[in-house]
C-alpha cells in the first residue's frame, strides 16, 4: 500500500477527463432532448436520452449560434460532440459542437457518405464532363409537367429565345416513385436522342423533398448519359448529388433556361454589331476599290494611245521647230560662206590656174598608172612564187607520185597497221579519188 499511487479526487477526475477526450474524440449521437435550459450566459444545457440511458450535454454559445434548430424538450436531435468529464462534480458529459433535427441530420449524414463514395469513384471528375453545344435548338426537360420549374423554364425560353424547341420527359420529382420515374425518363431521352441537351430540374424544397436526386442509381445513370446534362434542382443554396454528377449545375431552373438559350436582345445587338462591321468593311472595300480604279484610270490615261499620240505630235512639232530654226541658221551660215567664197573666187579666177593644174594632173595620172602597174607586177610575182611553194609541199603532189592517205572511219590518219583492228573498214585516198577497204586478220592473210 505504501508503494501504490494515491490520487486525490481532483487528480482522478482530471486523468479520467483526459482518457475520455483522447479515447473518443468527436462522435455522432442521436437522442431526445430533456431538461433543456438556456440561462442568460447564452449556453445551452440539456440531457440527451433514449429508452434505456441518458447523458448530460452542453452546447456553448459560440457553437449554438450556428445551430439550425432551437432545441426543445422531447425533440429528437442528431449531434456531433466530444466526450469529456466535468471535474467539479465528476459527471461525464457531452460538449456539443453541431446539432440538427434527427430526421434531416440522418439524411444529411447519408448524403455526405454517398457524396464521398461517388467522389472517390470519380463521378464528379471534371474530365468526364461534357461541354454544352454552341448551338442549342432542342432542349429536353426531365421534370414534373405540372410543377413550377417547367413553367419557369418555358417562360424564360419564351422571353429569351422562342425558337428553342422543348421536349418534356414527365417524371415525378418527389416521393417513393420519383427515382424510378427519373431513371425511366433519362433512359428514354438517351434512347430517343432527339435533343441537344438535357435539363434535370425541379423547384426548391427540403432535403427530404429533394432526396430522390441524391439516389446512387440516378448518379450512375447521369454519369453514363451520352447527352450533356444540366442539373437545376432546388434553390441556389441547395446542392444534390445530381448537381455534382451533371455536366453543368445551374442554381435555379430559370438560370438553367438562360444557359440553354440565347437572349434575343444579345442576338440583336450582335447582329447590329455585325451589320455595322459589315457596312464598315464594305465601305473600306468600296473606298479601296475606288482608289484602285482611280489609280488604274490615271495609269490608263497616261498610257492611252491618244495621249501618247498627242505627246508625240507635240514632240514632232518641237523637233520640227528646232529643225526649222537649225536649217535657217545653216542656210544663213552657208549663204555667208558662199558669199565669202564667191568673193574669194572673184579675186582669184580659176581660169588662170587651169593650165598648170591640168599639166600637173596629167603628170600625176601617169605616175599613178606606172605605180599601179609596178605594184601589180610585184604581186603577180609573189603569187606565182607562193603557188609554186604550195605545190611543192602539197600532199596532192605526194599522192600524184603514187602515195596514198589512209584514214579510219573517224577520219584519223593511220600510220601503223596496229591502229586498225581485224575486219575494220578504212578509207584510202589516191591521186584520182578515194576508196574503202577492210583490214584482214593475219591468219586470213596467210
Amino acid at each position: 500500500m505504501s508503494k501504490a499511487a494515491i490520487f486525490t479526487v481532483a487528480q482522478l477526475n482530471a486523468e479520467v477527463r483526459q482518457v475520455l477526450e483522447r479515447g473518443f474524440g468527436s462522435i455522432w449521437l442521436v437522442g431526445e432532448i430533456s431538461n433543456f435550459a438556456a440561462p442568460g450566459s447564452g449556453h445551452w444545457y440539456f440531457t440527451l436520452k433514449d429508452e434505456r440511458a441518458q447523458v448530460k450535454g452542453a452546447m456553448f454559445r459560440n457553437a449554438n449560434q450556428r445551430a439550425k434548430v432551437r432545441p426543445q424538450s422531447g425533440m429528437q436531435v442528431l449531434v456531433r460532440a466530444k466526450i469529456t468529464l466535468y471535474e467539479p462534480r465528476g459527471d461525464y458529459q457531452l460538449i456539443v459542437e453541431h446539432m440538427e433535427d434527427a430526421g434531416a441530420g440522418l439524411l444529411q449524414q447519408r448524403y455526405e457518405q454517398l457524396k464521398h463514395k461517388l467522389q472517390a469513384q470519380g463521378l464528379f471528375a471534371a474530365e468526364h464532363k461534357q461541354p454544352l453545344p454552341t448551338e442549342i435548338r432542342r432542349v429536353g426537360v426531365i421534370t414534373s409537367p405540372t410543377g413550377a420549374a417547367i413553367r419557369d423554364v418555358l417562360a424564360v425560353l419564351q422571353r429569351r429565345d422562342p425558337s428553342v424547341e422543348v421536349i418534356i420527359y414527365p417524371s415525378a420529382v418527389q416521393g417513393q416513385k420519383a427515382v424510378d420515374d427519373l431513371l425511366f425518363a433519362l433512359q428514354r431521352a438517351c434512347a430517343r436522342n432527339e435533343v441537344d441537351v438535357l435539363l434535370l430540374t425541379r423547384g426548391g424544397g427540403s432535403l427530404e423533398d429533394l432526396w430522390c436526386f441524391n439516389d446512387e442509381h440516378l448518379a450512375h445513370a447521369l454519369h453514363s448519359c451520352p447527352l450533356p446534362v444540366i442539373s437545376a434542382v432546388g434553390h441556389e443554396v441547395d446542392f444534390t448529388i445530381a448537381d455534382y454528377v451533371a455536366d453543368v449545375r445551374a442554381p435555379t431552373p430559370s438560370a438553367a433556361a438562360e444557359l440553354v438559350s440565347r437572349d434575343q436582345r444579345e442576338v440583336l445587338q450582335r447582329l447590329r454589331q455585325l451589320d455595322h462591321r459589315l457596312i464598315q468593311h464594305w465601305q473600306r472595300q468600296r473606298s479601296f476599290l475606288q482608289q484602285t480604279l482611280q489609280h488604274w484610270h490615271n495609269r490608263l490615261q497616261q498610257q492611252h494611245p491618244q495621249r501618247r499620240l498627242q505627246q508625240n505630235s507635240q514632240r514632232v512639232d518641237e523637233l520640227y521647230a528646232r529643225a526649222s530654226a537649225a536649217l535657217q541658221r545653216t542656210q544663213r551660215q552657208t549663204q555667208q560662206r558662199l558669199t565669202q567664197s564667191h568673193q574669194r573666187l572673184q579675186s582669184v579666177h580659176p581660169q588662170r590656174q587651169l593650165v598648170p593644174l591640168a599639166q600637173q594632173l596629167e603628170q600625176l595620172q601617169k605616175r599613178n598608172s606606172q605605180a599601179i602597174r609596178q605594184t601589180l607586177k610585184i604581186w603577180q610575182q609573189r603569187q606565182a612564187s607562193t603557188l609554186q611553194n604550195l605545190q611543192i609541199v602539197s600532199p596532192l603532189q605526194t599522192i600524184a607520185r603514187g602515195y596514198a592517205v589512209v584514214q579510219n572511219q573517224q577520219g584519223e590518219l593511220i600510220r601503223q597497221p596496229q591502229q586498225l583492228g581485224a575486219g575494220e573498214a578504212f578509207s584510202v585516198k589516191v591521186a584520182e579519188g578515194e576508196f574503202w577497204a577492210t583490214k584482214q586478220s593475219e591468219e586470213t592473210a596467210e
